[in-house]
């Protein structure tokens, strides 16, 4: 089962496809990129459409999402956390 999308090598987050993702699950990540599975193990709860993040971030570090720079770090974020509003915010303001 996959569990969560990212659609380029360089995404440092996946998106969530599936409801009931909870922590200490193993998540299937499928890099469409490469058409391979790469895993990660949730730390929190992430509801569908969210992002999980799949490597550590530090405050200032750059998201990328579907190969696009979506903002930056605000507070630090471990793999496997929910990645969202409270720890990145865009750069546009």
């Amino acid at each position: 089962m996959i569990h969560a999308v990212l659609h380029d090598s360089k995404d440092t987050v996946a998106v969530a496809v599936v409801e009931g993702i909870t922590a200490g699950m193993e998540l299937a990540c499928w890099n469409m990129e490469e058409d391979k599975i790469i895993t990660v193990k949730a730390t929190q709860d992430i509801p569908i459409g969210h992002k999980v993040a799949l490597v550590d971030m530090k405050d200032g570090d750059t998201v990328f999402k579907y190969s696009v720079d979506i903002g930056k770090v605000v507070a630090p974020i471990k793999a496997g956390d929910h990645a969202h509003v409270h720890n990145i915010k865009t750069k546009r303001w």
